[in-house]
């Protein structure tokens, strides 16, 4: 059974930086991304990258200031967010797809982990 578990987030300040990490058990994805979650508001994309880290992909509202990479010999993927608005505070959770896709849409990922909390002070 293939799991996702994620790692790294916790209480910083606006403008300060986090690094999160999502470890799985197995590597043969061809996408993984990353998604979070505000309450009322739903999954919302934030950033995906295919297992040949050709090609990566942002929301506009993390562009710039947050970055996604992966090293397939730890079968880990990582979000380094930069910059921290307060309105990244989230639930974020890592996501994966056998298949390469561009998609943001959260049911294009069959596997996902249970999330780590992002909070961001004022």
């Amino acid at each position: 059974q293939v799991q996702l578990v994620e790692s790294g987030g916790g209480l910083v300040q606006a403008g300060g930086s986090l690094r999160l990490s999502c470890t799985a058990s197995t590597y043969d994805f061809g996408t993984w991304a990353w998604f979070r979650l505000v309450p009322g508001k739903g999954q919302e994309f934030v950033s995906a990258i295919r297992w040949s880290a050709a090609s990566t992909y942002y929301s506009d509202s993390v562009k710039g200031r947050f970055a996604i990479s992966k090293d397939n010999a730890k079968n880990t993927l990582y979000l380094q967010m930069n910059n921290l608005k307060p309105e990244d505070t989230a639930l974020y959770s890592c996501a994966a797809s056998r298949t390469y896709t561009s998609s943001g849409l959260p049911g294009s990922y069959e596997y996902w982990g249970r999330g780590t909390q992002v909070t961001v002070s004022s």
